[in-house]
């Protein structure tokens, strides 16, 4: 049964029960009242919570450093990050990712989690703050204006790595398709009209290729995220922070992630400036219209599966309609499609945020974290997704793209150099007039020989694939 113990909290407003058992504190539990928005708690992502205690951490080693509490205080709040940098008290993180106060809420939210934590490990109760405090201590020589953006810094820098490595397996998967249909000859299409001929090989390479250069976007727009702002504290003035602290903060949490954190080089414009998450969030609008254009491509290469251009098989995953027997959708690409587009939607929303911003401060950061943690999550979810359940089963209908490189009359393109020009255009005349297929005529009339079609019809020399640039 749960327990319905309290203990009594004060701040600014006065005293409020807060649960015995939670790690939480005063803060935290008006907040909880507050912000009933979108129901998507911050345990959900996992790496804001994970950068919330690791910029804490760092924090307090500096705060040590500079002589501002007692080593006990340290190893206590040392041992409290660490079990939330290691996945442990995520469930403490309740609050709504909708919340105003410019991230107010969040950072206290932290700040009284690893002071309760703290308390523990010292041998002292939940609440007992005299001990060790989440303003005094958690909190020390620190703003929320500081402390909040740069856990969303180092949050989005890990879900970075983590999207990084969702998409190039997507895009091992997408190379491996190209070289298992390397000599499957079709026929490429512009403005959805027959073009000239490539392999499916090189159609599943050039999906790849488009990803990969994303994923070289993403990689690099890495070191954006790395500036942060810690020991500006409210307005990037550094009140209240001790001599030598922002430097002493902004090393010590570069050895916590791993990641090259440097700190910005004015505090001020830093405070009130939201230009990476305004970047980042672009980089990742790019890799979604990108994204969503390869689905489209895979929709439509698989559409049938009779009376469309059914190419390709897309692995069927579940029965595709309640009325009609026998249909099969494209349901992972959709699903891909659609996150895409909240993808690019939320973009919109972190430029208006950014935009929003006044004076010292920008206040909106929650609903960007809010846009750019839901996107990650999004797409590493979706990159799995449409890996293993679509691109890793795909197969080629060989005799269909075999039947459309020989009716086609993009082909006769191809045979320019072997027929010339004007008997080219001649059959596709006729090939146009009669609804014939060009090699069907090339056959007929005797133009070419069969030993002379199979080579002209040879995927490296139709492709030039193996030809120097």
């Amino acid at each position: 049964m749960p327990s319905h113990a309290t203990r009594i909290e004060h701040d600014l407003l006065g005293q409020k029960a807060v649960p015995a058992d939670a790690y939480y504190g005063v803060q935290t539990a008006r907040a909880l009242e507050n912000f009933h928005i979108s129901g998507v708690p911050l345990r959900l992502y996992p790496n804001l919570i994970k950068a919330l205690a690791m910029v804490k951490l760092a924090a307090a080693r500096a705060n040590f450093d500079c002589g501002q509490f007692s080593k006990e205080i340290l190893v206590g709040m040392e041992k409290a990050c660490q079990e939330i940098i290691e996945g442990k008290l995520h469930d403490e993180f309740r609050l709504d990712v909708f919340q105003g106060g410019a991230g107010t809420s969040t950072n206290m939210n932290a700040n009284e989690v690893i002071a309760n934590r703290a308390l523990e490990l010292m041998g002292h109760q939940k609440g007992e703050y005299q001990f060790c405090s989440p303003h005094d201590h958690a909190n020390c020589s620190q703003s929320t204006n500081d402390a909040y953006p740069t856990s969303l810094h180092v949050g989005m820098a890990l879900g970075n790595v983590e999207l990084v490595a969702a998409v190039k397996e997507l895009i091992s998967a997408f190379r491996a398709k190209g070289k298992e249909f390397s000599k499957i000859l079709k026929m490429g299409r512009t403005q959805l009209q027959d073009a000239v001929p490539m392999t499916m090989g090189q159609e599943f390479e050039a999906f790849a290729e488009t990803l990969a250069g994303e994923v070289r976007t993403l990689e690099s727009i890495q070191s954006v995220l790395c500036e942060t702002n810690m020991g500006a504290t409210a307005i990037g003035t550094g009140l209240n922070a001790p001599e030598g602290y922002a430097q002493k903060c902004t090393d010590h949490l570069a050895k916590i992630t791993g990641f090259p954190i440097h700190l910005a080089p004015n505090l001020i414009e830093a405070t009130q400036d939201t230009q990476a998450f305004v970047l980042y969030s672009s980089c990742m609008k790019s890799l979604a219209i990108k994204l969503s254009k390869v689905c489209n491509d895979l929709r439509l290469l698989s559409s049938g599966p009779r009376c469309g251009f059914r190419e390709i098989n897309l692995p069927a995953k579940q029965p595709g309609s309640s009325i009609m027997p026998g249909k099969v959708n494209p349901v992972i690409p959709e699903v891909v499609n659609m996150v895409c587009f909240r993808v690019i939607g939320s973009d919109l929303t972190v430029s208006m945020a950014a935009e929003g911003g006044q004076l010292q401060l920008n206040v909106f950061e929650p609903v960007i974290a809010a846009c750019i943690f839901e996107a990650q999550t999004l797409f590493i979810n979706a990159a799995r997704t449409l890996r293993v359940h679509c691109v890793e089963g795909i197969t080629a209908n060989e005799d269909i793209v075999r039947h459309y490189v020989e009716y086609s009359i993009g082909t006769v393109t191809a045979l320019n150099p072997v027929i010339g020009y004007e008997r080219a255009t001649e059959l596709a005349a006729e090939a146009m007039k009669t609804g014939r297929g060009i090699m069907e005529l090339i056959r007929e009339k005797k133009i070419l020989t069969e030993e002379q079609i199979a080579k002209v019809l040879d995927p490296q020399a139709m492709t030039g694939q193996g030809r120097p640039r």
